[in-house]
């Protein structure tokens, strides 16, 4: 049995940055059980496998599995997945489209790709759920989980609390690039408060020099990870919360996100958010894709 595969990088223009994504093609005929061990062969941050679609109005099924599970939603191998399959469908002569809906276990995820000399570089994905507030952690428990202090934490727009649009994050702002630098994830912290709290990754950002600039973190050592280059998710509820606590009623703000600084995988994240009546109602996270490997699986 062999299944076609290809690699990218996403969230950056330039090849080893930004996060690597595997993407297995034809993936009909799998089993659950054979795409996590070939998730787990890969050892990204996650795996995505194509398959037909239930409805024939979307473009493809995507089930996407970290090295560990498999999960219902994700913001790189959204971005990554649409513009290999854009490539792909071109390639063959296929006519060119704008936007492709995939299906997820969080709902039909939309996708816009974005074209630069004639090709297919980047996509830009809409948050398939809206912003969700769940558990709230203690200062000290959000300082241990990064390995800081209290006075790192800063609880000034929102205290340290699990936000999602689709995959739940504990979501901390810092005090300084600084602290931000400084973290480290604390495991046995982290096995204490995220798995009753509902997520197993924490989020760590702190605003930039300009309106919308954001550096950001993630680790997520329970699902693999020891640290996150790029996650389209988390950023996604964090600009979501960001927007939700404004007081305008109404607006339209970007985000310019870096992420992966601090681990040699500088990664770079575009987003869009959009407010209505004093509710967040749209939320979107675009970004580069740079194609790296291409081959095929053996399965026996």
């Amino acid at each position: 049995m062999k299944r076609r595969y290809v690699t990218v990088d996403v969230f950056t223009d330039k090849q080893f940055g930004g996060n690597p994504l595997a993407v297995v093609l034809d993936a009909e005929g799998l089993s659950g059980a054979q795409m996590q061990s070939i998730a787990t062969e890969f050892n990204y941050a996650e795996t995505t496998f194509v398959l037909p679609p239930r409805d024939p109005a979307h473009t493809a099924q995507v089930r996407i599995f970290t090295a560990r599970v498999e999960i219902p939603f994700a913001g790189h191998p959204n971005v990554g997945t649409a513009v290999v399959l854009a490539r792909e469908l071109e390639t063959a002569g296929g006519s060119p489209v704008d936007r492709f809906v995939f299906e997820e276990g969080a709902g039909p995820v939309s996708v816009r790709l974005i074209r630069s000399a004639g090709g297919v570089v980047a996509a830009e994905l809409t948050a398939p759920k809206p912003l969700s507030i769940g558990a709230t952690a203690s200062v000290q428990d959000a300082a241990a989980s990064l390995s800081l202090s209290s006075a790192d934490i800063c609880t000034a727009a929102h205290s340290p609390q699990v936000l999602s649009v689709g995959l739940p994050f504990l979501v901390i702002e810092v005090v300084s690039r600084d602290a931000l630098r400084r973290a480290r994830p604390n495991v046995l912290v982290h096995e204490r408060i995220l798995p009753s709290m509902g997520t197993d990754a924490v989020f760590a950002y702190v605003h930039g020099a300009r309106s919308g600039d954001l550096h950001a973190r993630v680790f997520a050592p329970l699902d693999g990870s020891l640290e996150d280059p790029a996650t389209g998710s988390a950023n996604a509820a964090a600009i979501a919360q960001l927007t939700q606590l404004r007081a305008d009623a109404d607006c339209e703000l970007a985000w310019r996100i870096e992420q992966g600084v601090d681990m040699g995988r500088p990664s770079l994240l575009i987003g869009r958010t959009e407010k209505r009546g004093g509710l967040v109602t749209a939320v979107r996270i675009a970004g580069n894709v740079m194609p790296v490997m291409q081959g095929v699986l053996q399965l026996v």
